[in-house]
């Protein structure tokens, strides 16, 4: 195979060119049903089952699974809702979507995921109507502790799983820990579709009610708004069709990305500070951390291989909205954080590429 001369930093068609697509919508379009209907309800059958979940409620992106979530977990208008700043906004517009006010708290150093400590510290001081926990880059945050966090002070967890497909501690996945778990599916996430979708999973019976009704206009019944705070956010059945044609061959998508991830380790750990990648990870970003960052970028864009940074500005120093909150290792992260290349299906060889050029960039130093 004939390699490209660039490096990017993601490619889709790896995951989509094995994929009957094709007869996916086409099997669609001749039912002549397009909004909730057997692709769907399958789907949601099928994802909720790989999570361990009683319940999954598609909609139509990632932003309003999580806004749907608050909305059906009880968080309202001047509410305080409990989250990380270093995880692009996501969650931050879902709060703010909701008319609640975010309260930011700090991450660890070392998994970059919201810090139990710090957290502790901030539901001491707070009522909060829920908290936030993002599983940021495919690593799993310290969820266990966090849970016994929410469970003492009576407040709902929602796990951000949009980065996290998989994932597993202990014995459960990610999204199965706290009242609900939200999903996202574009196209560059580690289950992702071929346009914009999401989900959300529980356990619990009247939550997922809430969020069916949440989800198409606050209906009980066709023309009657019973629940207060509905939208139009629904899954369409060819990104579901498609969606289920990928769900099985996630795990083996995720173990090639983690194979990607431990051999950048192996390779650079010398040099940049990288993350651990354990066999419960699923490595949907590999970041790195140097003081070095943007010269770094600059030399890899040079030679053609593309980098990206999540996330450049953290929430709380974004234009649009004024924070006072002081969190140090978040802003360290921002300063110093760099993503490279990881993807199913990259190429040994563009792996050792990027290996070989940062090398080379710290060797010239």
């Amino acid at each position: 195979m004939k390699l490209a001369k660039n490096i990017p930093f993601f490619d889709v068609s790896t995951t989509n060119e094995a994929l009957l697509t094709q007869k996916c919508v086409s099997n669609v379009c001749k039912r002549n049903w397009y909004i909730l209907g057997e692709e769907v309800s399958n789907f949601e059958t099928e994802f909720g089952a790989y999570n361990g979940a009683l319940h999954c409620v598609s909609v139509a992106n990632g932003t309003d699974a999580l806004t749907l979530a608050l909305k059906a977990v009880g968080a309202r208008q001047s509410d305080k809702v409990v989250l990380v700043a270093n995880a692009g906004f996501y969650g931050s517009t879902a709060v703010h979507a909701v008319g609640a006010e975010p309260v930011y708290c700090d991450v660890s150093h070392v998994s970059r995921n919201m810090d139990p400590t710090e957290l502790g510290k901030i539901l001491e001081n707070i009522q909060a109507a829920a908290v936030i926990v993002t599983h940021l880059y495919g690593q799993a945050s310290d969820i266990e502790s966090i849970v016994a966090l929410c469970t003492a002070n009576n407040v709902p967890l929602i796990e951000d799983c949009a980065q996290s497909h998989g994932a597993i501690v202990g014995d459960k996945r990610v999204g199965s820990f706290g009242s609900v778990g939200c999903f996202s599916f574009y196209p560059t996430k580690n289950l992702g579709g071929i346009g914009d979708g999401g989900a959300v999973i529980t356990n619990d019976d009247t939550v997922a009610q809430k969020l069916r009704q949440l989800r198409q206009y606050g209906w009980d019944g066709k023309y009657n708004v019973a629940v207060h705070g509905g939208q139009n956010s629904r899954l369409d059945e060819i990104q579901a069709a498609i969606l289920r044609k990928k769900l099985p061959r996630l795990d083996t998508w995720n173990q090639e990305r983690r194979h990607v991830a431990q051999t950048y380790t192996s390779a650079l750990s010398p040099l940049v500070v990288c993350p651990t990648v354990t066999d419960e990870s699923v490595a949907h970003l590999y970041v790195i951390q140097t003081e070095h960052r943007d010269g770094l970028k600059a030399s890899l864009a040079s030679a053609g291989i593309a980098t990206d940074i999540h996330y450049p500005i953290p929430d709380h120093h974004q234009p649009a909205y004024s924070s006072s909150a002081v969190l140090p290792h978040t802003e360290e992260l921002a300063k110093s954080c760099l993503s490279l290349p990881c993807y199913p299906g990259m190429p040994v060889e563009h792996v050792e590429r990027v290996i070989d050029h940062i090398r080379e960039y710290f060797s010239n130093l």
